[in-house]
């Protein structure tokens, strides 16, 4: 496979700092919401929470592309990077241009 190692590498590693980085910058977003009804209406109370749950789901979102990406790394560790996890054949290289921490070729993400 032709497929510059380095290049996806160094991809990942500065998508995954990026990630790390807002995640530290958001990380008071996701507290527990303080129901104290003496000082917050219901409204407010009722977007607190939203903004909480919209916040948690953004988070695990995050853990899940780092996740992702470490298996990304992974794979170009063990020399597996741009083989399809599925099917074993060549993942295109513009489909790993758009998203290197992909496992699977169209087809197999198409199933």
């Amino acid at each position: 496979m032709g497929f510059d190692f380095d290049h996806f590498r160094e991809r990942l590693l500065a998508r995954r700092a990026e990630i790390q980085s807002v995640m530290d910058v958001a990380s008071g977003s996701a507290k527990p919401v303080e129901l104290d009804q003496t000082r917050v209406g219901r409204l407010s109370r009722m977007d607190a929470l939203q903004g909480q749950a919209m916040a948690k789901e953004t988070e695990r979102r995050r853990a899940l592309e780092l996740r992702r990406i470490s298996t990304a790394l992974e794979r170009i560790e063990e020399e597996e990077f741009g083989y399809c996890v599925s099917c074993g054949e060549e993942i295109p290289l513009k489909r790993l241009e758009l998203d290197p921490a992909v496992t699977t070729c169209v087809a197999c993400a198409g199933k």
